[in-house]
């Protein structure tokens, strides 16, 4: 999930001129929704300065000329410098005891396949949390589905790669460690091929356009849209409601709120949303 606050090392860093910061500020601002505060400088300076050396560029300016003129990969690798990705299994565990108390029998009484979204997955740990889910409550061969997004490159590898160490486990319990992943000699664990089946991971920035089509019964999309402005998550919640099933709904961060915009969903506790 994205996140302007780090410590990252200034030495050796070229200068960074206020033009040249209000331009990645506008960048990153059109391509990805990234709202950078003022103030910011040297955050930026020192996320970006590694790529100039190694794309062997000297100064900010001639970089941000490459970035808007090669657009494609350039462009997303500039978002994936700017920010972070934090997260972990069963994070905000409330959300996931609605889904297996409200969600899951919902949908099983109709009998429909399940459709969910997972808009900003990271590196992996929400959708394969879903996944757990999913294998120990469903009834076998049960047509259920996720589908991982996220505009960063190296995260969405790393989701793809299913490699997680001790640390990143340390809240997925012994009995669950055993039953969906492979021990690593670190300590860490890789999640098991009937884990990773009904997931399906691709990049994805959210300010472009959306390939699918939905209908999806649960989006969940959490810590992501407390570094958008108000017209940016008025727009994207929108859009969202548009992929929901009737009665589907969307779950968003424990410290996100959409009781400062307009919208059309129903509020059904705190970070839970319904159509």
């Amino acid at each position: 999930m994205p996140s302007l606050s780090s410590s990252d090392s200034l030495s050796s860093a070229p200068d960074l001129s206020l033009d040249d910061f209000q331009r990645v500020r506008r960048i990153a601002y059109e391509r990805a929704g990234l709202a950078i505060p003022e103030g910011k400088e040297g955050l930026v300076r020192s996320r970006v300065s590694k790529r100039l050396r190694e794309r062997r560029i000297s100064s900010f300016s001639a970089y941000l000329d490459t970035v808007e003129a090669e657009d494609g990969d350039e462009m997303v690798r500039l978002i994936d410098l700017l920010t972070t990705n934090k997260t972990d299994f069963f994070r905000e565990p409330a959300h996931f005891d609605f889904f297996l108390e409200k969600i899951l029998p919902a949908v099983l009484a109709t009998g429909k396949p399940l459709r969910i979204w997972s808009a900003g997955c990271s590196s992996g740990e929400e959708p394969y949390t879903l996944s757990m889910l999913l294998r120990e409550s469903l009834p076998p061969r049960y047509d259920a589905r996720i589908l991982a997004t996220d505009i960063c490159t190296r995260v969405v590898a790393a989701a793809k790669a299913g490699s997680y160490s001790a640390q990143q486990l340390a809240d997925v319990s012994e009995a669950r460690r055993k039953r969906w992943f492979t021990s690593t000699p670190d300590g860490g664990g890789t999640v098991v091929p009937e884990l990773r089946a009904p997931i399906s991971f691709a990049l994805l920035n959210l300010m472009a356009d959306w390939p699918m089509q939905g209908p999806f019964d649960l989006i969940l999309c959490r810590n992501v849209m407390i570094y958008f402005d108000r017209p940016t998550i008025t727009r994207l919640v929108d859009r969202f409601r548009q992929l929901l099933a009737p009665g589907g709904h969307l779950f968003i961060g424990h410290s996100e709120s959409l009781t400062a915009i307009e919208h059309k969903y129903r509020y059904v506790q705190p970070a839970v949303y319904a159509k």
